[in-house]
Order: structure tokens, then sequence, then C-alpha cells
């Protein structure tokens, strides 16, 4: 039975990796997909990993059509087992029930790549309608690390060095061209979330004789002096 599984995590978890493998061990078995992407770091049309892995991908926009573009395909010849969708949190829900429909009329497992929740901690539409339709949520087995060492549950955007929690859901990181701010984003645990400490706030208050020792954390960044009392 063809499925639509969503496999979720934070940035940093492994998940345009674990795409790109899936992707090899069913060609290895003589299994023939299609892979999308949008937004991906490497640039349009591209599907890749922070391991330097990457390959081609057909580049989804809000106007294509899974459904069509599929059946397309199909209707000219060409054989298709499975598809990968990676960065499917940036996906309408349109896109979504698409890939649902796909499974369900076509038989073809639909594997889908994505963040859960944006920098606000709210969360994605794509990634919300594909945790309501999915047979399957698969939460990411490596843990991707905050600055203190606990496991990081939350994506956090950073503009010129700064924590931020408010603004357009979508930007793209690494932005810094000389000319306005940079954004970055980084992935804490939900305690660091919550005080709008990301590593550089943490180094700035290590710094500082005004923090506290238990605001900051038994597992600083490198670098970092642990605060004694007075």
């Amino acid at each position: 039975m063809a499925e639509l599984v969503f496999f979720s995590g934070t940035m940093d978890c492994g998940k345009s990796t674990l795409a790109l493998q899936m992707d090899h061990n069913h060609r290895r078995r003589d299994r023939r997909g299609v892979i999308f992407s949008k937004f991906d770091r490497a640039g349009e049309a591209m599907l890749s990993s922070r391991l330097g892995l990457a390959t081609e991908a057909v580049e989804v926009d809000d106007e294509l059509d899974f459904w069509e573009t599929v059946v397309a395909r199909l209707t000219a010849g060409e054989r298709i087992d499975y598809l990968i969708c990676d960065e499917a949190q940036f996906y309408t829900p349109q896109h979504v029930e698409e890939l649902a429909r796909i499974v369900d009329e076509l038989g073809i497992d639909v594997f889908a790549f994505g963040i859960t929740s944006d920098f606000r901690t709210e969360l994605f539409p794509g990634s919300k309608r594909l945790i309501e339709l999915a047979d399957r949520v698969q939460v990411m087995q490596v843990a991707a690390l905050c600055w203190c060492g606990r496991r990081a549950t939350h994506n956090a955007r950073i503009v010129d060095g700064v924590m931020v929690v408010e603004g357009e859901q979508v930007v793209v990181g690494d932005t810094g061209d000389g000319t306005g701010p940079v954004v970055d984003y980084e992935v804490l645990c939900r305690r660091h979330y919550m005080r709008r400490m990301n590593s550089a706030a943490a180094v700035l208050a290590a710094a500082s004789h005004d923090v506290l020792p238990f605001e900051l954390d038994a597992c600083p960044l490198p670098g970092i002096r642990h605060i004694e009392p007075s």
C-alpha cells in the first residue's frame, strides 16, 4: 500500500540527508522516483544537505500542480514509484492535498520532509496539512543540539546577531549582502528559545556580572566562562 509519510524535525536534524539517502536506496532497488524541493540552500531546482551532498530536483512554486505534473509524466510513459518532497513546510495546503490524492488514486509513495514550526513556534501551513493528512508522521531520530548541549526543539531567526520573534514567516537565511540586515537561523532548546538567548546572546551574558549563574547553563559554549557566586 502506498503511503504519505511526513518526516519532521528542526533544522540540522538530517532531513535533506535522509531524503537523498532514501532516493538512493529506492533507485538501487530499481524503483523510479521524482524529487521536488523549494527554497533549497543550494539554489533553485536542487536538493542539498549540509553534508555537501546534492542532486537536481523539480522546483516547487505556488502554481505547480502535483497531480497534473505526475499524471502528465505517467501519460508520457514515465514510470513513477515514489516522490521525494523536500522543504515541504513551504508547500501550500493545496499541494499537500494533491500529494495525498497521488497516494490514494495512483498508488505512488510520497515521502515529505520538512520543519514543523517556524521561528515564532507557529506551524507552517504545509506542515500543518501534512500532519492532518499523512498516513504517518515520523520525527527525525538525529537530535539537533542547542548551544547549551540540550536537544534543540525550536528554530530561531537571528537578525544581525539578535533573535527576533516577529516578521514574515518565510525569509531565506544567509541573506546578508552588505546592504541590509544579516538573516540567519539557529536551533535552540525550549528553555533558551523562551529566554530569547541564542548563542551570541549567551556569550554576551556570560561576560556580564549582572547575570546570575543559573541564568546561563551548566554546559556553555566554548569560550564562555562560568560565573562563580561572589
